[in-house]
């Protein structure tokens, strides 16, 4: 049996294209939002993600920064213990000078010359004085000069000046400490043993 389609043919594949069209819309449609949807997931899990690292780093660089203001407060405190170790041992070299400075005054200084003041800074020594004439200031000088602890005196100013009945001249002389070489401890001497 011979069986004749009395429908249009054409426009029954026009509705099927029409459907098949619709449903490949609301197919591409329903990917084109899953995969709007999972790149922006995946945008905001990236940001997300970003976001911690930079909040981890900001609290790292905060931990960094207070080890960094610790450590320059040890630094301080290590210079600041330095420059006192150095001015201990300064004085703990010097700490005789001023015995030998004052050992070398009364071996040098001659009859008729009296001090009125006696000052150090660092090397440097002002002394300030009377005495019964100026030569006895020159022989203070050439004193000073062979002195084994002391050396380069200048005269500052001398002028005679009276005290009482007598003339006296009045002097300031500036002069400087030699600096000696740290004494080095002998060797101890070694005991010889008998051998029995």
């Amino acid at each position: 049996m011979i069986r004749i389609n009395l429908l249009p043919h054409r426009a029954a594949k026009r509705k099927a294209r029409q459907i098949q069209l619709i449903a490949f819309c609301v197919i591409a449609l329903v990917l084109g939002a899953l995969v709007v949807g999972l790149g922006h997931t995946y945008i905001i899990t990236e940001i997300s993600k970003q976001e911690r690292r930079n909040q981890y780093l900001k609290d790292e660089t905060v931990i960094l920064d207070k080890q960094i203001e610790e450590i320059k407060k040890l630094r301080e405190q290590t210079e600041s213990l330095l420059a006192r170790k150095t001015v201990v041992e300064e004085l703990q070299t010097t700490r005789s000078d001023v015995v030998h400075l004052m050992d070398q005054m009364l071996r040098i200084l001659p009859d008729g010359v009296y001090l009125k003041s006696l000052k150090q800074t660092g090397n440097k020594i002002n002394i300030t004085g009377y005495a019964q004439s100026n030569a006895r200031v020159s022989t203070l000088m050439r004193a000073i000069e062979s002195s084994q602890w002391l050396e380069k005196p200048s005269l500052v100013e001398i002028h005679a000046t009276g005290t009482g009945s007598t003339r006296m001249s009045e002097f300031a002389l500036n002069l400087n400490l030699k600096k000696q070489a740290p004494a080095t401890p002998s060797a101890p001497a070694k005991a010889v043993g008998k051998k029995g």
